[in-house]
């Protein structure tokens, strides 16, 4: 790059980053200006709207109704993929959307969940709404360029049979449509639909089509609702709560900067700019794709900036290591970048993976998580590079050319035995494993539950209070939850307030009948609470189906994964090794969630996830350098140093990356309100759990399945190892750097004689 070019890429990249800063941190103050204030905020941040219903006729069964909060779950997601449902009694069910704040137009285009029916030209029922798997509006160009608008409908297997019989019988006949009562549409059947697949064609618009997908998709419930109430409610934390998490996210990144600049000298200043904007960049991507921002997915993005370092280590480490052996700087970069590629790429594709898999299969948080992950992986790919990347040319191209300011050189560690431990760790990570489900027996037999689990999981109680005067979220904050935590023995009470009333809703884990009456008899002696306080049993917000999805999504997830890693490194047994740490690095986790007695809540599903993605890319970078020293060593060498000495090179980037991830969670939890503590407590402990597998599990466990009694290099095949000679100095290098290269060839050539 020529010294004209590199002032330009500056000067671009300046000014990119102000515009960035503008249009997000600027955004986030009290001005709101820029992209930033499009952010959808979820219910925790920004309240939204709540809605209940209540099942007409006779009382509903159980499976009933969790079947129609699922199907309900999977149609709010439409408005984001934070909106809740969730039963309450036996036949009431809420829905809590965020973000919006006009209830009657949610109502609108929901619509009223009831009865659907297909019926013939004579009055009969041939199928009902469950028959309908999907409906979507759909527009279709015929061969002369018109379009047409029109609805797509894919029944059930059972609504298959059904179909094709009335289709058959009906030929040239309507079947009309009926909701609640009123004929919506009635199309006339033109041939016999035997493959459960049909389309509805007609005069209308694309927003009357997508209103008749909407309507029968709503009417496909099993159990028919009414709405009997509707509210806007008020964020369940206050602006406090979100200002105090992002200055935790300022004061960790903050920490990250000085952390890389003292470490990594120049490059780690090019880091530190990228980083600023990876933030800004991801911020504006949560408004183009339209997703909903929580107080959780704060506290991702803030976790997603730690672990966008790693990629940005392991290129300085491969730089420094290059300057090591006696390259000039130019080299070295080129050598970093092209060295540090494959395991960046692999590392982040490998938990795309996941990231794709997880967004397509989950649901509600899970899908949000994924959403997020996703853009944070692509994201820090772009940063490291190609930002960091053409910082650092930029900074050579200006005439910045003295090595000292690239990374210190040091001398090659000397191998640590590791394998020669691998029993111990062993060990040490069996009886970490099994001491959670150890600890989940006890906790059973003292009969206060194997987990801690939070009224997202298990349900709970909903408990309405109407004052006689409005309190914000903060005065309830400081003035009634303390109180209430002791009385409920509940340490994470969740507080809605309901916008254009003195009420507040008051969600803990189920209260007994000694409990609610303490909760009464404290509300009515030190609030003077004179109206009657309403209390109802609420279901979980995260529904068995949701659970079930969640898990299957990360089976399949894991399978992809081990695929790809499969493929990639042209040996099960690297897979293999990967999943079984991933596996242990969850059981770690599930078992530190059952000894601290954690609330598994929503940020529990999270929070796993991470540790999922997290623990895949510290592997990742192992892996690769054994494979990159594999095919660069002869047949004789013994595989025991071989491994011994990849983790040694890439213990550097183990120890900075897990630091500097720990010191944005730990901050976070130190200045963050207690949901943001309990997403943050269990992920420090799976970050150095993952730090701790990654550098002692992985790669002792694939040199045991590997080896077997064989501790040479299994790879007959690759040539021997090619000491690269050292080339000559570039007429571009500086004075001081051809110093430096002189007396690193001299140092090499000592080396070689001492052998």
């Amino acid at each position: 790059m020529k010294k004209s070019k590199g002032v330009i890429s500056l000067l671009l990249v300046t000014v990119l980053t102000g515009l960035l800063v503008f249009t997000t941190a600027v955004g986030f103050g009290s001005g709101h200006i820029g992209a930033a204030k499009n952010i959808k905020l979820g219910l925790d941040l920004a309240g939204g709207v709540s809605i209940t219903y209540q099942a007409k006729g006779e009382k509903p069964t159980e499976k009933e109704m969790s079947d129609t909060v699922y199907k309900l779950q999977k149609r709010v997601e439409q408005y984001s993929t934070e909106a809740g449902v969730y039963q309450e009694g036996d036949d009431r069910i809420s829905i809590e959307i965020p973000g919006v704040t006009d209830a009657n137009k949610v109502l609108e285009e929901i619509g009223k969940p009831g009865s659907l029916e297909f019926q013939d030209s004579e009055g009969n029922v041939v199928l009902d709404g469950t028959d309908v798997k999907s409906a979507t509006a759909q527009i279709q160009e015929d061969n002369s360029g018109n379009k047409k608008n029109m609805v797509s409908l894919e029944m059930t297997k059972e609504g298959k049979k059904k179909f094709a019989e009335a289709t058959e019988k009906n030929l040239g006949k309507p079947i009309s449509i009926v909701y609640d009562g009123q004929v919506i549409s009635s199309p006339t059947v033109n041939s016999a639909i035997t493959n459960g697949q049909a389309v509805i064609e007609g005069s209308f618009t694309y927003e009357e089509a997508e209103e008749l997908a909407s309507t029968i998709r709503i009417g496909g419930l099993q159990v028919e609702l009414e709405e009997i109430n509707s509210s806007v409610v008020g964020a369940q934390l206050g602006e406090e709560a979100i200002s105090t998490s992002l200055m935790a996210g300022a004061i960790g990144l903050a920490i990250i900067f000085v952390f890389m600049c003292a470490v990594y000298l120049l490059p780690g200043l090019a880091s530190s700019i990228a980083l600023c904007i990876y933030t800004g960049i991801i911020l504006v991507l949560l408004n183009a794709f339209d997703i909903t921002l929580t107080l959780p997915g704060i506290a991702g993005i803030i976790l997603g900036i730690g672990m966008a370092v790693d990629a940005n280590v392991i290129i300085f480490a491969r730089v420094k290591e290059e300057l090591g052996e006696g390259k000039n700087v130019k080299t070295a970069l080129k050598k970093g970048f092209q060295k540090a590629l494959s395991a960046i790429l692999d590392g982040n594709i490998t938990t795309l993976i996941a990231a794709l898999v997880l967004g397509l299969k989950g649901t509600g948080t899970v899908k949000g998580f994924a959403q997020t992950l996703a853009l944070g992986i692509v994201v820090s790919m772009f940063t490291a590079l190609v930002v960091t990347r053409l910082l650092v040319y930029s900074f050579y191209a200006i005439g910045i050319r003295n090595p000292k300011v690239y990374g210190r050189v040091k001398e090659e560690r000397k191998p640590i035995d590791f394998l020669g431990k691998k029993k111990v760790f062993f060990v040490v990570s069996i009886a970490l494993c099994l001491s959670g489900f150890v600890v989940m027996g006890i906790n059973s037999a003292r009969d206060v539950g194997a987990l801690n689990y939070s009224l997202d999981f298990v349900g709970g109680t909903a408990t309405t209070v109407t004052f006689d005067k409005e309190y914000t979220l903060e005065e309830v904050d400081s003035q009634m939850v303390p109180e209430l935590e002791k009385i409920t023995g509940d340490k994470n009470v969740q507080v809605q307030t309901v916008k254009g009333t003195n009420q507040v809703v008051f969600k803990t884990q189920t209260l007994d009948l000694e409990k609610r009456e303490a909760f009464e008899s404290y509300m009515q002696n030190e609030f003077g609470v004179k109206e009657e306080i309403a209390t109802e049993n609420i279901s979980s917000t995260v529904s068995s189906e949701m659970r079930m999805d969640a898990v299957i999504a990360v089976i399949i997830a894991t399978i992809f994964m081990l695929l790809y890693i499969w493929f990639r490194f042209k040996d099960i047994r690297f897979a293999t090794s990967a999943v079984v740490a991933l596996l242990h690095d969850v059981l770690v986790v599930l078992a530190f969630y059952a000894i601290a007695r954690v609330s598994v809540g929503n940020t529990f599903i999270a929070c796993m996830l991470t540790i999922v993605g997290y623990s895949i890319n510290a592997t990742i970078v192992i892996f690769d350098r054994i494979r990159e020293e594999m095919k660069n060593s002869s047949r004789n060498t013994d595989l025991k140093d071989l491994v011994n000495r990849c983790i040694t090179q890439t213990l550097t980037r183990s120890i900075y990356t897990s630091l500097t991830t720990f010191v944005m969670v730990a901050v976070l939890y130190v200045m963050g309100v207690s949901s943001i503590k309990e997403f943050a407590l269990p992920l420090m402990a799976g970050i150095v759990c993952g730090a701790y597998s990654s550098v002692c599990i992985t790669g002792a466990l694939w040199y045991v399945m590997k080896t077997g009694k064989n501790a040479k290099v299994q790879a007959a095949s690759v040539p021997a190892k090619q000491v690269e000679s050292v080339k000559t100095e570039s007429s571009e290098e500086s004075s001081s750097d051809g110093n430096v290269q002189k007396a690193a060839k001299s140092k090499t050539k000592k080396k070689k004689k001492r052998r």
